[in-house]
């Protein structure tokens, strides 16, 4: 029942995305900028959320230097960028997604790539209790007053550590597994697991997989945001759940004292 509340909410907040179409089509046909930034604003807490949750990402990897940037900066060329190329947009269901694609092309012209941290996914079966709560700390230290903070995201349905152990564990033959987990262990410490292990992810493997359980957008959705083959999305969102479960098996399964 709530998977399927979270699901409705996310469906429904596409369905106001694309309701924008028509407005914003016209105004800026009209040349109004100032009416058509208005109306964009409010459909943009979703793509603020995605903005403010990469800039945190890049954070705490180090990739960029803390108090350089913030959210709005992007925001603001994205109110340029949108009213210039909307023309690109010829249909109200690619929106939604086209307006991710133009954040994610503004946020790229920023930063740099990260290679991930091998070394992490090469010994994950190694780590013991102790080794796991010591990352934990060190992640959630490193993230302390440097986050993005963003004031229109109170909708449940765009929150961090939104994820949900059914989007990890798909095969039939696991269900056993998400059960124990779902049952014996806090759902928060389940949550800030994952959010450590994408944190070591690489970069667009992250990102791929946060706009599909976070936003809600499907494969090709994705591929269109990101610029990408729909197989490759595929392939990441795999290797993104693959990681997950082989994390949350060797830290919550099995006995590594």
């Amino acid at each position: 029942m709530q998977k399927t509340m979270r699901q409705e909410k996310g469906k429904a907040f596409h369905e106001r995305v694309a309701a924008a179409f028509a407005d914003l089509k016209r105004l800026k046909a009209e040349g109004n900028d100032k009416a058509f930034n208005e109306r964009l604003l409010e459909i943009l807490p979703a793509v603020k959320n995605y903005l403010g949750s990469r800039l945190n990402n890049a954070l705490r990897k180090g990739i960029i230097p803390r108090g350089k940037y913030r959210a709005d900066d992007f925001l603001d060329e994205l109110f340029l960028e949108v009213f210039e190329h909307f023309d690109e947009v010829s249909d109200k269901s690619d929106l939604h997604p086209w307006l991710f694609k133009k954040a994610d092309a503004l946020f790229e012209d920023k930063l740099v790539e990260e290679e991930f941290d091998a070394v992490f996914f090469e010994n994950i079966h190694k780590y013991s209790q102790l080794e796991w709560q010591a990352m934990e700390e060190e992640f959630s230290t490193d993230g302390d007053g440097d986050l993005v903070m963003l004031e229109e995201l109170d909708d449940i349905s765009y929150k961090r550590h939104d994820y949900l152990l059914k989007n990890i564990f798909l095969e039939d033959d696991k269900k056993d597994l998400m059960a124990k987990l779902d049952h014996q262990f806090d759902k928060d410490a389940i949550a800030r697991h994952v959010d450590l292990v994408l944190n070591r992810m690489p970069e667009h493997m992250q990102t791929v997989f946060q706009l599909h359980i976070e936003q809600r957008f499907g494969a090709g959705e994705i591929a269109l945001i990101k610029s990408l083959a729909v197989a490759e999305v595929e392939q990441l969102l795999s290797e993104a759940r693959q990681r997950l479960e082989k994390s949350l098996y060797y830290r919550y399964l099995i006995d590594n004292t």
